[in-house]
């Protein structure tokens, strides 16, 4: 999308962008080689002055170059150039940030491996983990996950962010994580009665009576949080596209293959814990 993309430089809105599409051009290629008479000489010089510039910073991977001057409702359009260098993130706490709250765990994938950390064993080490980031993509991490790591770290994380319930809530696609995943035919399995809250009953119970198995399902479950963030990423990006002058071809393709999870849950402890009168209490 980014070697089709203008609304980045100096001087053309994304309503300028539609016009040189409707102009025929409709990438780099064409603008390049772009006649003042399709779109104006002072347009035609920025596209020629400027394109330059955008293909070196593809090639020497400059995500910073297309997010400091893309509109922000548009940063999505980085992810197909730079999916290499995603992170899709999520963490679990012991409530909604209130007084002494704090993280439980976190779980990153970077499309190829899959990093835990844990309240007392190793989540010290997050933030040496975040330091090579550079794109994350969270589900309602702009008002959760993001300040709540800089609050629990007291550290300033800058990776570029692309926050999946807005991107997915302009393709329609809305009402929490879970039901998000539904509409794309996201199947939980056993994990599907599993909310945030039973996530913080099962580090209550894991620290209250050192349940191994309660970490292992919360761990289990926030693998799952993360897993499911890429195939909603390639659908909100897909669906983007739709009605843009581009080609088929553009698209990205689901995943193959993705890790499996070293953590396997237990429905009944799960159960059981729902079943308590506390399950019934807001946090």
């Amino acid at each position: 999308m980014l070697h089709r993309t203008f609304c980045h430089l100096p001087g053309i809105t994304l309503k300028s962008e539609r016009v040189i599409w409707n102009a025929g051009i409709l990438s780099w290629d064409f603008a390049e080689r772009a006649k003042p008479g399709l779109v104006g000489e002072s347009v035609c010089a920025v596209l020629q002055q400027h394109i330059p510039l955008s293909r070196k910073a593809i090639r020497n991977s400059d995500l910073a170059f297309f997010v400091e001057h893309l509109p922000v409702s548009e940063h999505w359009r980085v992810f197909r150039e730079f999916r290499d260098k995603t992170v899709y993130l999520d963490i679990e706490t012991t409530g909604m940030g209130r007084g002494t709250d704090h993280i439980t765990t976190i779980v990153a994938y970077d499309g190829l491996n899959v990093e835990h950390f844990v309240h007392g064993v190793n989540l010290d080490q997050f933030p040496g983990y975040m330091k090579s980031v550079e794109l994350v993509v969270t589900y309602n991490g702009k008002c959760f996950d993001l300040p709540f790591i800089q609050r629990e770290f007291r550290s300033t994380f800058n990776p570029v962010h692309l926050d999946l319930r807005y991107i997915l809530k302009s393709v329609g696609i809305q009402g929490g994580l879970k039901k998000c995943e539904r509409q794309v035919g996201l199947d939980r399995g056993e994990l599907s009665g599993v909310d945030g809250y039973t996530a913080v009953l099962l580090w209550r119970e894991y620290r209250r009576a050192k349940n191994r198995r309660a970490l292992e399902t919360l761990l289990a479950y926030n693998y799952l949080d993360v897993l499911n963030l890429e195939p909603l990423m390639i659908t909100a990006y897909n669906r983007k596209m739709d009605g843009l002058p581009c080609d088929e071809e553009r698209r990205i393709e689901m995943p193959q293959w993705q890790p499996s999870s070293p953590f396997l849950p237990d429905p009944e402890l799960v159960a059981r814990l729902q079943g308590t009168p506390s399950f019934q209490r807001s946090w």
